[in-house]
């Protein structure tokens, strides 16, 4: 702003976050309009800025850029968020894949160990059942044998004429201790079949109950394998969308940058529409004054009187 007072000193104010400057003109006393006025005029210059405060206003009120931007970074950490928990299910996903692989492994490790038992027991019961076959037939002959000398015993008692002979029985018993003998032994060894065969059965059982965990198992790894496929599709998403809003952010730096710039621009046309005013301002001041001045009291221009001040003082020195 600028201000004329009567008392023959104009002054330069400028406010506007540009340039500030201030002068004092040093006139004459005082001055008259004409003999029959004694009274001090003033006139004042008060220009009016509330376009351009309504547009600075306006300019730095809400920013939407900065709102854009700032649910840009509240979603990119969301998203981020969201990724770390997907690679932690992941991680778990891949530790429980490894410990059902190992279990798996176990289950097959002790599958073959029973499978090798159960061949060593068929081999086994493939023996006895030999020797059960071979011990059949021995009892066989020895029925045969025992009927044959009980014929060939029944004819001696008929041909026997004399009491010297033997009784039969002392021939029959020891015949009789080892038939007895041959039949104990040949339980013995059913027993032993019978035993060895009850064991494979109850191989065989838990072999198939093995063979039904290890299905378990490799349905559950299959199942898993899915899920770990989709929780990777999932992350390579959530990767995606990360680099989307990476993007974004970036886009609305640059929208930023670009607002920044049309406000230093702004703020330059303010700065040189303000110093073109205050040498406006400087001008009208200088007329006013040489309005109520004589010739030889004119108020001088600022620039002239700066000059010639700054003259002057070279001189001095």
């Amino acid at each position: 702003m600028a201000e004329v007072y009567g008392e023959g000193t104009a002054g330069l104010e400028v406010n506007g976050g540009g340039v500030a400057t201030t002068t004092p003109l040093n006139v004459s006393g005082s001055f008259k309009e004409g003999p029959k006025s004694s009274s001090r005029r003033r006139t004042s210059v008060r220009p009016s800025f509330d376009a351009d405060n309504e547009f600075m206003t306006l300019l730095h009120g809400s920013d939407p850029v900065k709102v854009e931007l700032n649910r840009l970074e509240n979603e990119v950490r969301d998203k981020d968020r969201e990724l770390g928990d997907a690679q932690a299910e992941i991680k778990a996903l891949r530790l429980s894949e490894r410990l059902r692989e190992k279990a798996v492994e176990e289950l097959t490790d002790e599958l073959s160990k029973v499978e090798e038992k159960l061949k060593l027991t068929e081999s086994l019961l493939e023996s006895k059942n030999l020797e059960i076959k071979k011990i059949n037939d021995e009892k066989k002959a020895s029925m045969a044998a025992q009927f044959a000398a009980e014929a060939t015993l029944r004819r001696v008692h008929a041909a026997q004429k004399d009491d010297d002979m033997p009784p039969i029985e002392a021939i029959l018993a020891p015949l009789e201790a080892e038939l007895k003998l041959a039949r104990q032994e040949a339980e013995r060894t059913v027993e032993v079949a019978l035993a060895k065969a009850s064991m494979v059965d109850d191989l065989q059982n838990k072999n198939q109950e093995l063979m039904k965990q290890i299905e378990i198992c490799q349905e559950e790894n299959k199942i898993l394998d899915k899920m770990h496929r989709q929780k990777v599709a999932e992350v390579e998403k959530l990767t995606q969308t990360v680099r989307e809003l990476e993007e974004a952010v970036l886009a609305g730096g640059a929208a930023a940058n670009a607002v920044r710039d049309y406000q230093r621009k702004v703020q330059e046309m303010n700065v040189m529409f303000i110093a073109d005013f205050a040498g406006h301002s400087n001008r009208v001041a200088t007329v006013v004054a040489n309005e109520w001045k004589d010739a030889n009291d004119k108020v001088m221009p600022v620039k002239q009187w700066l000059d010639e001040r700054r003259f002057l003082q070279v001189t001095f020195e």
